[in-house]
């Protein structure tokens, strides 16, 4: 990149892999931003986490949804295939490490408010970023098709965040905070 700015958004609109061009305010826009945003709230959990097995489970996560961010800048040609192979892959990683998490936390007995650690109090911020991430992505593919595994590999990562939440609480010794139900 020879310059940070090229004055080719200035008239509200964003160049697609491949070359075309579209609103800013559109929805394929809306669903890149959002996951663009879950990855910046990623890197602020990376910076602040002290546990390595939080941290480099993070940063593979923030790699794969820079994939996940490229697959929904690229328009899918008609007629082409409705998934992606690496996120076959990926999501198979994700359910791994959801596995990982829940064998290590004790049993989830009650809803759980978010909070207790900061570390924790932000992978929950990343789980809510996530579902409006899922939820744009879902809204985009009712007017544009998208890869299919791309919904499912948020819904899979809104889980890991929060399994990775409770064994933050549990890694520095702050139990989850449970909810009173309807007080």
């Amino acid at each position: 990149m020879a310059k940070l700015y090229t004055k080719t958004g200035d008239d509200g609109t964003t160049g697609l892999v491949g070359g075309s061009r579209v609103s800013k305010g559109c929805d394929r826009i809306a669903a890149m931003g959002a996951v663009d945003e879950l990855n910046c709230v990623l890197g602020e959990v990376i910076a602040l986490a002290k546990h390595s097995e939080l941290s480099d489970q993070l940063e593979r996560l923030q790699h794969n949804l820079f994939d996940l961010g490229a697959a929904l800048a690229t328009e899918r040609p008609s007629g082409g295939s409705n998934t992606t192979p690496s996120f076959d892959s990926h999501i198979a990683a994700l359910e791994q490490a959801i596995d990982r998490f829940i064998a290590q936390v004790p049993p989830l007995e009650r809803f759980i408010l978010p909070g207790g650690t900061e570390v924790a109090a932000r992978l929950h911020t990343a789980r809510a970023v996530c579902r409006r991430a899922e939820q744009r992505c879902v809204l985009l593919n009712e007017t544009e098709p998208i890869d299919n595994n791309i919904v499912v590999y948020l819904n899979r990562l809104s889980d890991l965040l929060f399994i990775m939440a409770r064994r933050a609480n549990q890694l520095d010794g702050v139990e989850d905070i449970p909810w009173n139900g309807l007080a």
